[in-house]
């Protein structure tokens, strides 16, 4: 979460700093308007084809943060199950060792109960 912010915010302070060096360029600059014009006009192409990339490496690193996201959770899953599926056999085999105990204790009981 905190490199989503941190990204964010590079990208927010890219976008302002780049606009503000180019309008003090352009203000300070010995020209004319026309050539001023066409200054501002370059620099906006420019800084919108910047933003286009810097938005595609941003659509890009969501992706991959997406596909790592489902790949560790399918491993979760995986292991959950597998560790759930072992505590069931472990749950079955101790139910089933108590059943004999029980059954040996009340076995020997009913032989002396029938002797008597």
């Amino acid at each position: 979460m905190s490199e989503k912010n941190d990204f964010g915010a590079f990208l927010i302070g890219f976008i302002v700093g780049g606009l503000t060096g180019a309008a003090v360029s352009l203000l300070f600059a010995p020209q004319t308007g026309e050539e001023t014009r066409t200054l501002i006009h370059d620099k906006a192409i420019e800084l919108r084809d910047r933003a286009a990339e810097t938005a595609e490496e941003a659509r890009l690193q969501a992706e991959k943060a997406l596909q790592d996201a489902k790949h560790k959770t399918e491993e979760w899953t995986k292991l959950a199950k597998e560790q759930a599926d072992q505590l069931k056999t472990k749950g079955e085999k101790t139910l089933e060792e108590s059943r004999q105990k029980i059954a040996e204790t009340i076995k020997p009981k009913k032989t002396d109960v029938e002797a008597g």
